[in-house]
């Protein structure tokens, strides 16, 4: 598959990809005879998984951590399992403080009412 067909895929620009391909974060793409990067379904599924990891927060320098220790092969899926461990954890903590965020915003919203015009509509 050609870059922007992947970036379709995956969510990620081309210039996204690109870098990740630049610093490492990729297997090793092949490149067709004219030097272009021909992915294939398995950098598709890395690419996707870089696209929901950064989403979600995780900083580049932990993704980076990371793709290096999956690219060491199987010895390092304790590692690998306990940084997305960890990472699921500070999204639950962000969860909830927006949880609460909302809430404080819902009773802040009702304190003010609804005026005569708005409760007619």
């Amino acid at each position: 598959m050609k870059i922007a067909e992947v970036s379709k895929l995956c969510g990620l620009s081309t210039h996204t990809i690109r870098f990740y391909d630049k610093s490492g974060m990729l297997p090793e793409i092949k490149r067709t005879a004219d030097g272009h990067r021909h992915f294939t379904p398995r950098e598709v599924e890395w690419l996707t998984l870089l696209y929901w990891l950064r989403e979600t927060g995780m900083p580049l320098k932990q993704m980076r951590r990371f793709t290096t220790l999956a690219k060491a092969g199987d010895a390092e899926v304790a590692e690998r399992r306990k940084i997305l461990a960890d990472h699921a954890q500070t999204l639950k903590a962000k969860r909830a403080m927006l949880e609460k965020c909302e809430s404080v915003l819902t009773i802040k919203i009702a304190s003010y009412g609804l005026k005569d015009n708005e409760a007619s509509q």
